[in-house]
């Protein structure tokens, strides 16, 4: 069973990170280059991220594993004079294959230490406010990850570390070397594993949880609709909940769900960024997207009023329960530490 949300009402407020304070929806810009498909020219990629600061976003995330390293340069060139006014999070650990790493993870400590200087030179600047491990090696104790990423605090290169797509025993794992200051995890009303031991690791611990992907990989803004349709390279065609198999039950969901958001005077996009931000407020949200408009309806999410009411009934149409599919191939799973399914409840 999932555990009671921590509701906040006011999601409109400044969210604790790292030791800062950003606004509850930042942008993350995997999309601009990797993973998905229609991307933008380097040019408009840019301007998106520009744009994006102009709207009031101070929360920018990106990764070296993004374009190759490219999604990293190009936010350096958004960012430019701007650099100071924004929150700057960036990953290590996880590139593509190499002679070195066939899966290409890679936890081991010069790693990351190289990857970070890698990461400041792409980003043009000499300071990162938050680097995570991108996902855990289970060739190399977290320990040793961890302790690399403190050192790179003490050198002065980076503000904080964090964890993503890990376990709550993995979370205090590091912890125990190095505070964490966050751990960002794919969460949405139809991807639920933080709620099954990593958010109340996060609250024992105090590290803030960053959700990635809170529209649902596009599904939760109702533009999907023939997922066979999508560009061959983009990653949603390995994705169980996209497949011929399983999509058409899941598209099925939007419906009531549409009828909760006109109800509620939003839109579904809006609305599903808006019940992530409303588990608490050490939950934020980093939607990514190509399009102006799109990221002011995510940003708009912050303007929603929802009720522990309101959060339950969403909550009874879109939930592990109802959605068909895993998140993730058997193949991909391999690499992602989260816990993957709900926590047995103790016999009465």
């Amino acid at each position: 069973m999932s555990p009671a949300p921590a509701l906040t009402t006011d999601l409109s407020s400044p969210r604790a990170l790292a030791g800062r304070t950003v606004r509850p929806v930042g942008l993350g810009c995997m999309n601009l280059n990797h993973g998905y498909s229609g991307f933008l020219s380097d040019e408009d990629a840019v301007t998106m991220v520009r744009t994006a600061l102009d709207a009031g976003v101070d929360h920018v995330d990106t990764a070296t594993l993004y374009g190759a390293g490219r999604n990293e340069e190009l936010v350096g060139r958004a960012l430019g004079a701007r650099r100071k006014d924004v929150f700057l999070a960036s990953k290590g650990g996880l590139t593509g294959a190499s002679k070195d790493s066939a899966g290409g993870i890679d936890g081991r400590p010069e790693t990351l230490r190289r990857q970070v200087e890698d990461s400041l030179r792409r980003l043009g600047t000499d300071f990162i406010d938050l680097y995570y491990l991108h996902r855990l090696d289970t060739d190399v104790p977290v320990e040793e990850s961890a302790g690399a990423l403190a050192e790179m605090i003490r050198a002065g290169k980076i503000g904080a570390y964090g964890l993503s797509e890990v376990s709550s025993a993995t979370l205090e794992r590091a912890h125990a070397v190095h505070p964490v200051a966050a751990v960002q995890n794919e969460y949405s009303l139809w991807t639920r594993n933080p709620e099954w031991g990593l958010l109340n690791a996060c609250r024992r611990t105090g590290a803030a949880l960053v959700a990635f992907s809170p529209v649902g990989r596009g599904f939760l803004t109702g533009t999907v609709q023939a997922p066979a349709a999508l560009p061959q390279g983009d990653m949603r065609h390995r994705m169980p909940r996209f497949s011929a198999e399983h999509y058409p039950a899941n598209l099925a969901l939007l419906e009531p769900f549409r009828a909760e958001a006109e109800r509620l005077g939003t839109t579904i996009a809006a609305l599903s960024i808006a019940w992530v931000l409303a588990q608490g407020p050490d939950v934020l949200a980093i939607p990514g997207t190509t399009s102006a408009a799109h990221l002011a309806e995510d940003r708009s999410a912050e303007q929603v009023i929802l009720t522990a009411e309101d959060v339950v009934r969403i909550d009874a149409i879109i939930n592990h329960d109802t959605v068909h599919g895993h998140r993730y191939a058997v193949q991909q799973r391999a690499s992602i530490d989260t816990e993957d399914e709900p926590a047995t409840p103790p016999e009465a």
